[in-house]
C-alpha cells in the first residue's frame, strides 16, 4: 500500500492537489488495491512493480507530448510577436466589444441619466453622425501615414543598419500598439455611427458611446505625438545598437548558466571525465532533420524525458543558431539500433527550426547583429565610424559579463545519476571570434577603431579567470595590432594603436602573473 500512496504523490500538483494524471492514477490503484487483495504477498509485488513502470511510461509520455506541444506553442508565439498585425487585431476586436457594451449601455439606461453627468456628448442626431464620421475618416487617414512612417524606418534601418534587425522593428509592441490604437479608434465609430437613428425613425442617439469616441480620438492625438517621437529616436544608430546591446545581456544572463548543458547533478564540467560508452561511436546512429532552417530552439527537457523513458544516451550535433539541411545528422542516438521512425518524430519534435536565427537560445546571434551594425558603419559607402566605435563598447560590455559567468556542463544526468545528454555550447574563445574577427579585418586601416578594440580587450582581460581565455584575447590584440602595422601610414597613429597595445598586454599579463 506504501507503494500505491508513493505513486499517488508523484503525479500531484505543486501545491499538493491532485492533477488530472493523480486522479486516474488513483484510479488504478484502487483497481489494483482490489486485485492484490486476492493474490499472494511475492504475486502481489510484481504487480505493483508492473503497475509502477506502467505509471512511469504514461507520466514521461505525456510529458513528450508537453514538450511537443511547447515548442509549437513557442514557435507561434513568437511569429505574432514578430507580425505586424496581431496587435492592431486584437485592439480592433477589443473596439468592437467595446462599441456593442457601449450602445448597450445606451440602450439600457437611457439620455437623461446621462446627460446629468455633464461631460457626456448632449448633441442631436446629426452632430453625432458628423462628430463619428469625422472621427472615423481622419483615423483611417492618420493609421496610413502611421503604416507610412513605420516603412520609412524600416527602409532606413535595413539599408543602414542591416536587414537582420528588421524583426527587432518589427517586435517593437510600441509601434504595433499605435497603430493598433488608430484602427480600433477607427472601428469603434464606424460600429456607433451606424446605430444612430434620426428624428424621422425611431430616434436614438447613443450619448455615452459618442462620447467615449470623443475621448479614444483625444488619446489617439496622444499616442500619434507618442509616435512622432518614438520614431525619431528608435532610428538612431545610439539607440539601436543599445537596444541589442540590452538584448545580448538579457542572453547572456539566461543561457549562462544557461538551459542547455546544464548538469542535473555535482559532477565535473569537463567531458573527458565522463567518457561516452567505447561502443558510441560505432553503435550510435544519427537522427537527421525533417527539414530545412535554422535551428532556433532545443527542448532539452522533452530530450531528456525521452532519453530517460527509451534508455537512450543522446549526443546533440547542433546547437541553436546552425543551419540545418534536410536529412542531416542533428543528434547521435545510442544504442542506434532503437531508433524507429515514431522515435526519430519525437525526438524531431523537441527542435524548433525556422527561415531565421534568433536570440532565444543563441547568444552568438546577439553578437552577429553589434558586428554587422559595425561592418556596414565601417563600409566606404557609410563610413561612420563612430558607429563602430558604439558597437565596439557594447561587444566589450557583453564579453565582460559572459567572463564573469561559469560555462554550463555539456552533461545532463537523470535523476539516478546516468549520462542521458551530451549538449556542446558557445565557448567563449568562439564567441570572442565571433565579436572581433569581421570588426579587425575590416579596420585595419582605422585607428580609432583598432584602439578602441583593443581598449575593449584590456577591459575584458580583468574579468576573465582562466588562462586559455586570456590566450584567446592575446591572440587577438595581436592580430589588431598586426594588421595596424600593415595598414595604418601615419606613423603617429601606429604609436597610439601600439601604447594601446601594451596596455592590453599588460592587463593579459597581470591575470598570468
Amino acid at each position: 500500500m506504501l507503494a500505491v500512496l508513493t505513486l499517488a504523490l508523484r503525479v500531484t500538483g505543486a501545491r499538493g492537489e491532485p492533477t488530472a494524471d493523480a486522479r486516474s492514477a488513483a484510479s488504478r490503484c484502487r483497481g489494483l488495491g482490489a486485485v492484490t487483495n486476492s493474490v499472494p504477498a511475492a504475486r502481489r509485488l510484481t504487480l505493483l512493480s508492473s503497475f509502477n513502470a506502467s505509471l512511469d511510461a504514461s507520466l514521461e509520455a505525456d510529458g513528450l507530448k508537453r514538450g511537443a506541444l511547447k515548442a509549437l506553442l513557442l514557435r507561434y508565439w513568437d511569429r505574432l510577436r514578430s507580425s505586424f498585425w496581431f496587435v492592431p487585431a486584437a485592439m480592433a476586436c477589443s473596439a468592437v466589444a467595446l462599441a456593442v457594451c457601449a450602445v448597450a449601455v445606451d440602450r439600457a439606461v437611457g439620455e437623461d441619466w446621462l446627460q446629468r453627468l455633464g461631460w457626456s456628448y448632449s448633441g442631436g442626431a446629426e452632430g453625432a453622425s458628423l462628430l463619428l464620421g469625422t472621427v472615423a475618416g481622419s483615423m483611417i487617414a492618420i493609421a496610413g501615414t502611421v503604416f507610412s512612417m513605420t516603412l520609412v524606418a524600416l527602409s532606413f534601418a535595413s539599408s543602414q543598419l542591416g536587414p537582420r534587425l528588421l524583426r527587432n522593428f518589427m517586435r517593437d509592441t510600441a509601434n504595433q500598439l499605435v497603430l493598433g490604437t488608430f484602427v480600433a479608434t477607427f472601428v469603434y465609430c464606424l460600429l456607433v455611427l451606424r446605430t444612430i437613428r434620426r428624428a424621422d425613425e425611431v430616434a436614438f442617439v447613443p450619448h455615452l458611446s459618442v462620447s467615449i469616441g470623443v475621448l479614444l480620438a483625444m488619446v489617439s492625438i496622444g499616442v500619434l505625438i507618442y509616435f512622432i517621437h518614438h520614431v525619431s529616436v528608435s532610428i538612431q544608430a545610439d539607440e539601436v545598437v543599445a537596444r541589442v546591446g540590452r538584448e545580448l545581456d538579457d542572453g547572456i544572463d539566461k543561457l549562462f548558466p544557461g538551459h542547455l548543458g546544464q548538469a542535473g547533478s555535482d559532477v565535473s564540467k569537463n567531458p573527458g571525465e565522463s567518457d561516452l560508452p567505447a561502443r558510441f561511436a560505432c553503435e550510435a546512429r544519427p537522427v537527421g532533420a525533417l527539414e530545412d532552417g535554422y535551428l532556433q530552439r532545443i527542448d532539452a527537457d522533452a530530450l531528456m524525458a525521452l532519453a530517460s523513458q527509451e534508455d537512450l544516451l543522446l549526443r546533440l550535433e547542433r546547437r541553436p543558431g546552425h543551419y540545418l539541411v534536410k536529412g542531416q545528422a542533428m543528434v547521435m542516438v545510442w544504442p542506434g539500433d532503437r531508433v524507429t521512425e515514431s522515435l526519430v518524430e519525437r525526438m524531431n519534435a523537441a527542435f524548433l527550426l525556422g527561415n531565421q536565427r534568433t536570440a532565444a537560445q543563441d547568444v552568438e546571434f546577439s553578437f552577429q547583429q553589434l558586428v554587422e551594425i559595425a561592418v556596414r558603419a565601417l563600409s566606404p559607402g557609410i563610413n561612420d565610424p563612430f558607429t563602430a566605435i558604439a558597437c565596439v563598447d557594447r561587444l566589450g560590455s557583453g564579453l565582460c559579463r559572459l567572463a564573469r559567468r561559469d560555462v554550463p556542463s555539456t552533461l545532463r544526468f537523470d535523476r539516478e545519476g546516468r549520462l542521458r545528454l551530451v549538449a556542446p555550447g558557445s565557448s567563449f574563445a568562439g564567441i570572442v571570434d565571433t565579436a572581433f574577427n569581421q570588426i579587425r579585418q575590416c579596420a585595419r586601416a582605422n585607428p580609432a577603431v583598432a584602439i578602441r578594440m583593443l581598449d575593449a580587450i584590456a577591459q575584458v582581460a580583468g574579468q576573465v579567470q582562466s588562462a586559455p581565455d586570456a590566450a584567446c584575447l592575446q591572440r587577438h590584440a595581436g592580430m589588431i595590432v598586426r594588421g595596424a602595422r600593415e595598414a595604418v601610414p601615419e606613423a603617429d597613429d601606429l604609436l597610439a594603436v601600439e601604447a594601446a597595445f601594451m596596455a592590453a598586454t599588460q592587463a593579459l599579463r597581470a591575470l598570468d602573473g
